[in-house]
């Protein structure tokens, strides 16, 4: 899967087992001992809640490098890459899902993304810090839950699989730093963050701003209002970070060469794929992937 040195991409199934009634969901003790078939650094198809109890170490999420300091959370969603490098007495629980398994009986397609932690406005991915033992003790329960019903195999336990998540879920919006600007926006960081999400999944195929507003059926002067409202950028702006963001991803978690990045990114010529990197960073391809920065 990663023989040119690319980032693998894995979906669900990797992680789970063959007898399972659904594979849209694993739900799990997270600890030294568990072990899949998989390559770091990888990206996932499917959301992500880690949470740890013990433990120490770094987890790599984009270009990002956070300390592991228990008890936290992590979340991902969808195309990041990411690397773990643990300690040995790690330990805690993983619920990992496709949008599909928690959406089932939602006619709000946007609930996942209405998560302050997926697709963040701000692009990046630091843990949640647990201050409350309470708190630590009600996620544990609601974790272990989970791996009883999971256990059990039988389609009744799926939609209380669901009730639980949602209740993770919920439960950590309640507690993740509230951002008073995205509140005071209403429905408009939605909206960003839909377009994060297209921008992510086709960052590869080069899209116009018009291209982007159509598929979100607004137009491109709203679109990039309300995304200069919410992050001070333009649209052009933040598409051209996305490129910057995937390239460093490529950098940093792929042995692909620099010639192979920028045609894997869309550049005809790889000398002015070069001067758009250093225009955007202040440094080449090379000296960001060698740490000269």
């Amino acid at each position: 899967m990663n023989a040119k040195g690319n980032i693998p991409v894995y979906s669900l199934q990797s992680f789970s087992a063959p007898e399972r009634i659904s594979q849209q969901y694993q739900v799990e003790v997270f600890d030294a001992k568990r072990h899949f078939q998989v390559e770091y650094p990888h990206r996932h198809d499917f959301f992500e809640v880690l949470f740890l109890q013990k433990g120490s170490g770094f987890h790599v999420i984009d270009a990002n490098r956070y300390a592991i300091e228990p008890p936290c959370v992590f979340f991902m969603s969808p195309g990041q890459a990411h690397k773990l490098e643990l300690s040995h007495d790690i330990s805690g629980f993983i619920f990992i899902f496709t949008p599909e398994f928690y959406l089932l009986n939602y006619n709000n397609q946007n609930r996942l993304i209405e998560f302050p932690f997926f697709y963040t406005v701000q692009q990046d991915n630091p843990p949640m810090l647990l201050k409350s033992t309470a708190d630590v003790l009600f996620l544990e329960q609601l974790f272990r839950k989970g791996i009883s019903e999971a256990d059990k195999k039988h389609l009744a336990s799926l939609d209380l699989l669901r009730s639980l998540l949602d209740t993770v879920l919920t439960f950590c919006a309640h507690l993740y730093p509230k951002n008073d600007k995205l509140m005071a926006t209403g429905k408009g960081h939605l909206l960003v963050k839909r377009f994060y999400q297209l921008v992510e999944q086709n960052i590869q195929k080069n899209f116009t701003v018009n291209q982007y507003a159509d598929m979100l059926a607004v137009s491109a002067n709203h679109l990039t209002q309300t995304i200069r409202l919410l992050t001070g950028k333009t649209s052009n702006e933040i598409i051209k970070s996305k490129q910057i963001l995937e390239i460093k991803r490529f950098l940093v978690h792929s042995s692909l060469g620099v010639s192979e990045i920028a045609q894997l990114m869309g550049f005809a010529d790889q000398s002015y794929f070069s001067k758009f990197f250093k225009r955007e960073t202040g440094t080449t391809p090379l000296m960001y992937r060698t740490g000269k920065i």
